[in-house]
């Protein structure tokens, strides 16, 4: 460009144009890095916002786990709480079992042992029976045997020597064998009783008085009027058969005293079935 100043011409100078360019793009370069600062700040500002909405969340979601971890722990402790009193109970059970179950096979093992002691007392009773029935059998042996040897003795005792040395039939020891005699009827019987000191006293067809008593040694002695003749008979013996001969036809009487008392003497007078009876006296 030209000026014309107090008649001087002015030349006017302008810049380069690579210049311009330069400056232009400088320009461009400054306004597209604002740009993209603008950009990264709105960027870094939505992160920072997501960032923090995300921060709450995380905090929100912690204490929503704390919250769980809480009442899962607290769960976690009753159920422990639960299952150790469970625990004990099934232990206390398992005990009872276990104690019940040993108390089981002692008492099993007890009544076996109970068992065997009793089979085998068993076993010693039978065995006992079966020597008792031996022994029973031997006993009525023997009781057998000692009946028969008690009914010989019986037959040696009752019937036994007189005192005239002849055998004796059968003697009756009291009242009730003197009326067995008399219902076997092999012989006549008189009974009587006599006083010390009385008279004579009748006797079938004798006399008999009582002159002398021993009780203690259960001796007596006897007057025996037979025939018109007088016998004493002297320290005889209880149950001993008195002996002497009678009657027109002779016989064999026999007296027997079979109780004696202090003054006194019971028996009874045997006489065959042929000898005389006595006279009765009106």
């Amino acid at each position: 460009m030209n000026d014309s100043t107090n008649g001087q011409t002015v030349v006017e100078s302008k810049p380069p144009m690579w210049l311009m360019g330069v400056a232009v793009a400088g320009l461009i370069l400054g306004l597209g890095a604002l740009g993209w600062s603008l950009s990264l700040q709105s960027h870094l500002s939505n992160t920072q916002q997501n960032l923090d909405a995300a921060n709450k969340q995380n905090a929100v979601l912690s204490q929503r786990i704390e919250d769980t971890n809480d009442r899962m722990r607290a769960q976690g402790q009753a159920l422990a709480q639960n299952a150790g009193m469970t625990q004990k109970q099934l232990e206390d059970k398992s005990n009872q079992l276990i104690a019940a179950q040993k108390s089981e096979e002692a008492i099993t093992k007890k009544l076996a042992s109970e068992q065997a002691a009793t089979a085998q007392q068993v076993g010693a009773v039978q065995n006992d029976v079966t020597t008792v029935k031996n022994d029973v059998g031997g006993v009525k042996t023997d009781v057998a045997t000692t009946q028969a040897d008690l009914a010989s003795a019986k037959t040696q005792l009752t019937r036994v020597m007189g005192d005239a040395g002849v055998m004796s039939g059968l003697i009756a020891t009291n009242h009730d064998e003197l009326e067995e005699l008399k219902h076997r009827g092999d012989r006549n019987y008189y009974e009587f009783t006599l006083n010390k000191g009385a008279s004579a006293q009748n006797v079938g067809t004798i006399k008999l008085a009582l002159k002398k008593v021993d009780a203690k040694k259960s001796k007596y002695t006897l007057e025996v009027d037979s025939d018109d003749k007088s016998i004493e008979k002297k320290d005889k013996n209880l149950d001993e058969p008195v002996q002497f001969y009678s009657g027109k036809t002779p016989a064999l009487f026999e007296v027997v005293v079979n109780n004696i008392n202090k003054n006194q003497v019971t028996g009874y007078l045997s006489t065959p079935k042929s000898a005389p009876a006595p006279i009765s006296v009106p």
